[in-house]
């Protein structure tokens, strides 16, 4: 083995990694060993990757604490939000006293500051969408993987072989996910580079997630390990679980209360009473056989997702029941794309404050009325429509039973009408695509968004 001489960076930042901001700036711990032949003084500094200037000038070579022992330590402040940068070590000896002929040092290459967020859920959100697909990596949005190392963020996103981390250990070869498109699109409004944590494990229920559960919440640990494993600071949690479940009724009406009391356990821990969590509601699945529980346990999902946000401050929700799958429950390359930018637009909207209408179409008000049943809802920019003009994803239920829909009405541009086959009798309820795989959803025709999928929603009587 060949001896190593100069300066030696044991413990810092590694190629490719992002840094969290704060403020605008970031700081880097550094630390090593060094060796030469005669005394010397080690030396860092921090420059741009694709010019070698230096940062700025309080970041040009400054020398760092030795010891006798041949360690050294420094530390790196006042970093600007931004990059690529790259981290330059050398070790300047008695007789040699020209910098630029001093021994060179170790080295550490495309490294950024700026926002961390990590990815959590089930299989649609670890990747699984499959077939061809145009989403190429870029520079700026980089990837903490199973592996433990910094790389450009490609796909897919988990590992099986050489993770560190055995907890979400995919046992099927991922795919495609939502989270490239979201990091790039984030990174180019932003200005500054995009980190991206992946922890997600396909079919993981929510309960080994949220530590108030009494099921191991071996996820929600290994989640919190990785954090502190990128700097111990993130911007956000990226989050799109609920098909595991959907699957019982004890579940399914749980979920709401659940996933706020996780929400909780993960701001306590991570150390941010406001973290910001970006869910998405659950998209279709498609069984061979119909299932009338699975069909409400799915819209009840879907309802608990769509109230967390109205309850829990700091959280927001996006739809995909537009949205193609590759298969009988995972979205596809060109699904997640749209899922990606949604993603990205509901970040920019709700955490950077930018002026943007991001958020999806929501009930907001129920009257029926001369045996129609009006709908109201809120975020439309322009008018809600069907592109489908036979679709019809409502379901009335009284206490009759099921209340036949004849015809979907859009009257006005924030209203829909339900004209029904008979008359309420006493207490009714509507669904909004309801079910496993509910019919075409109406959408916000300007942005084509479609609406939040809702379930159990009282009818008032206007009479």
């Amino acid at each position: 083995m060949v001896e190593q001489i100069g300066a030696m960076i044991e413990e810092g930042p590694e190629d490719w990694q992002i840094v969290q901001q704060m403020n605008g700036v970031g700081r880097m711990e550094l630390g090593g060993r060094w060796k030469f032949d005669s005394e010397g003084k080690v030396e860092v500094r921090l420059v741009w990757e694709d010019t070698g200037v230096a940062v700025t000038s309080g970041l040009d070579w400054h020398v760092a604490n030795t010891k006798d022992d041949g360690t050294w330590g420094a530390v790196l402040e006042n970093i600007p939000a931004g990059g690529l940068y790259r981290l330059e070590t050398r070790l300047r000896v008695a007789e040699i006293p020209a910098g630029e002929w001093s021994a060179r040092g170790d080295m550490r290459h495309f490294l950024g500051v700026g926002d961390l967020w990590v990815i959590a859920g089930q299989s649609n959100s670890a990747g699984y969408g499959r077939g061809p697909y145009e989403d190429p990596a870029e520079l700026g949005v980089h990837l903490f993987r199973n592996s433990e190392r910094w790389a450009l963020a490609t796909h897919p996103m988990n590992e099986s072989t050489d993770t560190q981390h055995a907890v979400n250990r995919e046992a099927a070869n991922p795919g495609h996910s939502p989270y490239l498109q979201f990091g790039r699109l984030l990174k180019r409004d932003l200005g500054y580079p995009v980190g991206l944590v992946q922890t997600s494990l396909g079919g993981s229920p929510l309960r080994r997630w949220n530590p108030g559960e009494p099921e191991d919440s071996d996820l929600f640990e290994n989640m919190v390990r990785c954090v502190e494993k990128v700097g111990g600071k993130v911007r956000g949690i990226l989050w799109y679980q609920g098909e595991s479940d959907a699957g019982t009724d004890a579940d399914a009406t749980s979920y709401a209360e659940r996933f706020a009391q996780a929400v909780g356990a993960w701001r306590e821990a991570l150390k941010d009473t406001k973290l910001p969590v970006l869910t998405v509601q659950l998209n279709r699945v498609f069984r061979p056989e119909d299932d009338a529980e699975a069909d409400r346990y799915w819209s009840q999902v879907r309802e608990a997702q769509r109230q967390v946000p109205k309850q829990v401050p700091v959280v927001a929700v996006v739809p995909t029941l537009d949205l193609p799958l590759s298969d009988l429950i995972h979205i596809s390359p060109a699904g997640n794309m749209l899922l990606g930018e949604r993603l990205a637009r509901a970040a920019l909207g709700m955490v950077y404050g930018r002026g943007i209408a991001w958020k999806a179409p929501d009930l907001v008000a129920v009257r029926s009325k001369n045996g129609r049943v009006e709908l109201e809802f809120v975020n439309v920019e322009s008018r809600m429509d069907s592109i489908d003009v036979q679709a019809n994803a409502f379901r009335i239920e009284d206490e009759g039973g099921q209340v036949p829909v004849t015809e979907v009405i859009y009257p006005q541009d924030n209203r829909v009408e339900l004209v029904l086959g008979r008359g309420l009798q006493g207490k009714a309820t509507v669904h909004g695509a309801y079910g496993m795989a509910p019919a075409t959803a109406p959408a916000d025709m300007e942005r084509f968004l479609p609406m939040l999928g809702f379930a159990g929603v009282d009818i008032a009587c206007d009479c």
